[in-house]
């Protein structure tokens, strides 16, 4: 068997690698647990002037080998914080009224691309097997066949990918849609994805609606169950347990970004307060946020708007007993966020676009079957189609999200545990180990046909 070479924006951190805490490292753990050698390339996560290209640095634990390399200022700013996180994610998420192009940003992307084929070209043997993660890197798969590459390579997208009709907005759109054409493979996480992202590589060519594929990333279920009643067992859980007086706990976990619609959800809160009083000092909702790219500019002006929205919220409903918003913005540990959700009677989960969100699945495989909380969720999650059995709702219809969570708060026990027995069915279905192999398998077999 050849190796798996996996090649991301970032590697993740030593300190990470045994409790992975974002979607792409929770998703590929299990794929690393096997006893395939693989090679682990990308950005390590520091800065560092240079005038040539770097010399990765190795480090080997068991059968994986990890090689990273920095970034010079320059290149972190227009290929990481500008043309992927000021001008991809924005339109990948449906806002192209947030997008800022340069030009020069452009070119400095498409060079950091290039570097990492130039780097990591010789770390490659003739089996290797490459698969590329996300947005940062569309055009590598070009780049390494520019160097004569010419192993399997499959490419990963973990967000949404927008109709022509929105993707056409972005100047370079045809180059970078006729770089993808490289990759033998290209998978996407909801078949709405898989839709647009043909629609667009047909209008540059690409005639093997094949080599596009919708493979939606799952979790561990059962690890991630585990941790949940241990951690329920701890003393975190237990101090929120305990200052929650036995009244009902609303969850939501996510990274502080637009498009998680924290806002809206906000708003959604806020209209079960005044719509159903009944709730006034017998219930809490607890934010986790942890605050992200807070260099960006819009990011910081949406960390102010929603401390102000929190501040008003529960100045008006706040009595000297209770706060009807608790909000964190710093991170938590993946185990002790695992007995936060055993512990809470309703996840929160609306985001105004979502390539999978992972916090739906782990909520669910977090609960305890004899008495399991409800999921409210985002029609517009990519997770939704899966788990359609969660209370679905319009992340822009305050109202309904207000209903929702009357609902899930309300709702009889038998009925929750009807919907988690099948939401539950469906996580332990499609898990991030089924992706990784189905994903692979599929790869794999482009070796074998040709195909590319």
């Amino acid at each position: 068997m050849g190796r798996l070479v996996i090649v991301s924006n970032r590697v993740p951190d030593p300190r990470e690698r045994n409790k992975p805490a974002g979607g792409l490292a929770v998703g590929l753990a299990d794929a690393l647990r096997g006893d395939q050698s693989t090679l682990w390339f990308g950005w390590s996560g520091r800065q560092m002037e240079a005038d040539a290209d770097p010399v990765p640095s190795l480090d080997t634990h068991g059968t994986v080998t990890y090689a990273t390399i920095p970034l010079t200022p320059t290149q972190h700013r227009g290929y990481y914080q500008r043309f992927s996180n000021a001008i991809l994610w924005p339109l990948c998420h449906y806002r192209l009224g947030l997008m800022d192009y340069a030009r020069a940003d452009w070119q400095q992307y498409l060079e950091v691309n290039r570097m990492f084929a130039r780097v990591l070209a010789p770390l490659l043997k003739p089996d290797d097997i490459i698969w590329v993660h996300d947005y940062h890197l569309f055009p590598l798969a070009q780049a390494l066949r520019e160097l004569g590459v010419t192993a399997p390579i499959g490419f990963f997208l973990h967000i949404p990918f927008p109709p022509w009709s929105l993707f056409r907005a972005l100047p370079p759109a045809t180059a970078l849609l006729d770089d993808m054409k490289a990759y033998d493979l290209i998978g996407v996480q909801t078949e709405e994805d898989a839709q647009n992202l043909w629609e667009c590589l047909r209008v540059e060519g690409m005639t093997d609606p094949s080599r596009v594929v919708a493979c939606p990333i799952g979790i561990d279920p059962v690890s991630f169950s585990e941790e949940a009643r241990d951690a329920f067992e701890g003393p975190e859980v237990r101090r929120l347990r305990e200052s929650l007086h036995d009244e009902p706990l609303i969850i939501g976990v996510d990274r502080l970004d637009y498009s998680k619609g924290l806002e809206e959800r906000f708003h959604g809160y806020e209209k079960l307060l005044i719509r159903y009083p009944e709730h006034h000092r017998h219930v809490t909702y607890l934010q986790v946020a942890p605050v992200s790219r807070g260099e960006v500019e819009e990011y910081r002006l949406l960390r102010r708007q929603l401390d102000e929205t929190i501040g008003r919220i529960n100045g008006a409903f706040a009595a000297y007993d209770w706060t009807p918003i608790r909000y964190l913005t710093r991170p938590i540990a993946r185990q002790t966020l695992a007995g936060f959700y055993r512990l809470a009677d309703v996840a929160l989960v609306t985001p105004l676009r979502d390539g999978m969100n992972l916090v739906a699945k782990e909520y669910v495989a977090a609960q305890n079957p004899d008495n399991p909380g409800a999921l409210v969720l985002s029609h517009l999650a990519g997770a939704a189609p899966e788990l359609d059995e969660a209370l679905l709702v319009n992340p822009h219809d305050s109202d309904a999200i207000a209903d929702a969570l009357h609902l899930a708060l309300t709702m009889k026990k038998e009925e929750r545990r009807r919907r988690w027995n099948i939401l539950n069915n469906e996580i332990r279905n499609t898990t991030a180990g089924s992706w990784a192999r189905d994903f692979l398998k599929a790869l794999n077999r482009t070796r074998k046909t040709g195909t590319g």
